[in-house]
């Protein structure tokens, strides 16, 4: 079994696989639509935006599949189940996943993890600034908001250089100017 990761699932799957690939999947692009008052938010916000996929059939969003194989396959499933549809909000899909190396065969189906407006946490559109103004005052027990948002333009930064990701690299921009102590280099912290 394979299984498809385009936020927090990209560095911290949580759970043990055989092997792991970067690619993409078409048909879906990133979105923060997602609220989470769990892993990145608590109940006492009102909004803390995580991703999930919005169909537009001209997109591709990148990310990581990770091979379960054996026992590996019930475990994974069962974390996952509880981390992203009980406590997240999320639906499960299948999906063509395409890795990036240049030697890949065929396309591998792989189970995704997909937030729905249906579903009560659905936060739905907003401007990327806005969502930097939340993410800002978001944490939960998995850590800041903050954290997710960089660790994920790190992510396709350097495992998916020729990628674009307009809205994750909007929201990261409106993020810096809002609090732009976060990226002092190592000189400007010498010359204070």
């Amino acid at each position: 079994v394979w299984i498809f990761g385009y936020g927090s699932l990209v560095w911290r799957p949580g759970f043990e696989f055989t092997s792991r690939k970067v690619g993409f999947i078409r048909g879906y692009s990133r979105r923060f639509w997602q609220g989470d008052t769990f892993h990145r938010g608590s109940e006492k916000m009102v909004q803390h935006p995580v991703t999930t996929l919005l169909f537009d059939f001209q997109a591709c969003t990148w990310g990581v599949a990770y091979e379960v194989r054996g026992e590996q396959i019930a475990a994974s499933l069962e974390y996952l189940n509880m981390r992203e549809a009980v406590l997240g909000g999320y639906d499960t899909k299948l999906v063509k996943f395409h890795p990036q190396e240049k030697d890949a065969e065929e396309p591998i189906l792989a189970l995704v993890y997909i937030a729905t407006p249906q579903n009560p946490s659905y936060l739905g559109p907003a401007s990327e600034e806005d969502i930097a103004a939340q993410i800002i005052v978001s944490s939960g027990c998995a850590g800041h908001n903050i954290e997710y948002l960089l660790r994920l333009a790190d992510f396709m930064r350097y495992f998916c250089p020729q990628a674009e990701d307009k809205h994750l690299f909007s929201i990261e921009e409106a993020l810096i100017s809002i609090l732009p102590c976060l990226y002092y280099t190592e000189e400007s912290l010498e010359e204070t």
